[in-house]
Order: C-alpha cells, then structure tokens, then sequence
C-alpha cells in the first residue's frame, strides 16, 4: 500500500473517530427529525414494556443526516447489544450466516448501505427477517437439501441513501420505514453549540449559525465545517469562535454562504455556462466535471434541488433562474443576453 492511501485511511479513521465522539447516545440528545423520534421513542418503550425485540427499521434518506446515530441510539435504549455491518462487506451467504447464528435475543443488527446486498445474501436475510430461521443448503445436485437453523428474536435497522433501490420483498420486512430529512439552521445551530461544548471550543451563538448556515442541511458536515473553524480559531484567534473568525475561516476553505463547495460549484457553472442551463443529462455533467454519475446523484444534486439552483425534467437537469442569477451568468433569449439581477 503507498504512503498516500495509508495517509489517507488514517485521516479517515481520525475523521470517523471525531465523529463518533459527537454522536448523541440517547433519543432525547438528538437533535432535529421531531416526527421520526416520536415513532421510534413509542416503538422503543413498547418493546421494552413486552420484553420482545423491537420491530425491523429502515432509515432512508440523503448521507450525513444521523442514520447511523439512530442505529447506535435504539440499541442503547433498548439495552441490548450493538452489531453493525454494512451491505458491501456482506459478500457471501456464509458471511451472514456466521453473525446471524451468534446474534443474542433482542440484539440490534445494523445493515448500513442495504441497498448494495447481493440477491443470495438478501433473499438469506427474508427468512430471518420474518421467521427468525435460516435456511441452510446442503449437499449439491438431486441429494441437496435444506436445513432450518433457528435464530434468536432480534431488531434488524436498515439504512439507505436510496430507497428506490431496496427491492420490494426486503422493504416488505420492515415494520418501520422513516426518512430523515435536511436540518434546518436553529436545528443545525444547537447541533454546533452541542459539539462545540464537547470539543472544549468557546463559540458565540451568531458564530454556530455562520457554520450552520454552511452546513447544506447536514449534521455530518456542520461537525467538520466546526472541526475546521476551531482550528482556524486555536491559530489565529485565540480559540474563541466568534462570527467574525467563522466566516473568515469557511471563506478560506471556500463554502460560500449556501455552503456549496468546489464541486457544487462545478457542477452548476457547467450546467450554465458549458450546456447554457441544460437540459443536460447526469452522464454529460459528471464526465464534463470528472465525477461519478451517482455522486453527483446522491450527494450534490439534492442539495441543489433544495435550494432552487436545480430543476429534473424527462429530458435532463436544467439550471432555473435563481441560479443563473446567484452565478451571475448570462442567459440568452433568442440570442439576446439577459444581464442577471442582484441575488
């Protein structure tokens, strides 16, 4: 392994270990998402009321928004072991076969990216899912039989950045499907002054709303936008953040005041500027930017959409009039140029 990748694994590892040092342990700590903890706070007690295993969850909806946290928290509640996975490592029957079979009663099983399970792993999942056995091949040809092993009664929690993609017969199975939505800025605020606190970093609250601001209606980058605000703070401010100091420091590692990166910015000055506002499809912008089709799918453009940059039609995406205006590009109406107004 070169030198890059192992300094780029540590540096996720860091990231990661940073993140987990935030993350809220129990349902009344989380922040945001007032509908999903409702459902889940009755799920949760009624469960424990019966003694029985929690009802299966799947939580959908864009990257960085708690999935994971909710996972950890229900556990937590429930006072019963922990097991995470996620659906790419799961690559062979055996490989869920050998968790499942040592799973405790009441257990909360975590399948991240559940999505991405391979066909004989998932249908070997329906089984447990629903009757709590496993159904075992053995033997090849007209000798093969199946053998049922039973497992112990457990909470599977599935997570998904997109729904679309878990087929019908695995989302059948789960008795809660809660989407989480984008955090608004007095939500995202308290997150920041919450994390701050935990860092040990002095925030004044008109700071905590400068980074929320920036924080495109995600949790998992407020944390780092903070993380490098303090930093920036600890060096050139005595590491005190005030909004003076958190704007300073989002301009220098370029989030403008939407929060949109370099690659957001790419993304929609190719759409204005290369394809004159579109229609243009996904393939054309990704190979235009150099990024992945789905990466642009599931991680840029919903953000985009949100803010009214970005419009999906049948024949592509298109750029609106918010953005040619924000971007200050010219749009062209039969071949006159339109100057764009103030934002």
């Amino acid at each position: 392994m070169s030198a890059e990748r192992l300094v780029s694994a540590a540096g996720l590892d860091e990231e990661r270990q940073f993140e987990a040092g935030l993350r809220p342990r129990r349902l009344a700590d989380f922040t945001g998402q007032a509908r999903l903890k409702e459902v889940l706070s009755i799920a949760i007690e009624a469960a424990r009321k019966r003694g029985e295993a929690m009802d299966h969850v799947l939580l959908y909806g864009p990257p960085g928004l708690g999935k994971t946290t909710l996972a950890s928290i229900i556990a937590s509640e429930l006072d019963v072991p922990f097991t995470q996975t996620s659906g790419p490592v799961l690559q062979k029957k055996m490989d869920l076969s050998g968790i499942l079979t040592s799973i405790k009663a009441r257990q909360v099983f975590f399948i991240d990216e559940v999505h991405r399970l391979l066909p004989d792993v998932e249908e070997m999942l329906y089984s447990a899912l629903e009757d709590f056995h496993l159904d075992i091949l053995i033997g090849t040809g007209p000798g093969a039989r199946t053998h049922s092993i039973p497992i112990q009664k457990f909470t599977a929690i599935g997570a998904t950045t997109r729904q679309g993609l878990v087929s019908a017969p695995m989302r059948g199975r789960f008795g809660l499907v809660l989407r989480l939505n984008h955090y608004d800025v007095p939500e995202l605020t308290r997150i920041v002054e919450r994390s701050s606190k935990l860092l040990d970093t002095p925030i004044e609250l008109a700071g905590a709303e400068e980074i929320a601001r920036r924080a495109r209606g995600t949790p998992r980058i407020a944390n780092r936008l903070l993380r490098r605000v303090r930093d920036y703070a600890q060096v050139r401010a005595h590491g005190h953040i005030t909004p003076e100091v958190a704007e300073t420091a989002l301009d220098l590692l370029e989030v403008d005041r939407f929060g949109l990166d370099e690659i957001d910015q790419k993304i929609m000055r190719t759409v204005l500027e290369k394809f004159g506002g579109g229609p243009v499809g996904l393939g054309s912008i990704a190979a235009a930017i150099g990024e992945e089709p789905e990466t642009i799918e599931e991680v840029y453009e919903p953000y985009l959409i949100q803010l009214g940059f970005l419009h999906r039609s049948p024949r592509g995406r298109i750029a609106t009039e918010r953005a040619f205006d924000y971007f200050k590009v010219p749009k062209r109406y039969g071949g006159i140029e339109r100057q764009p107004e103030l934002f």
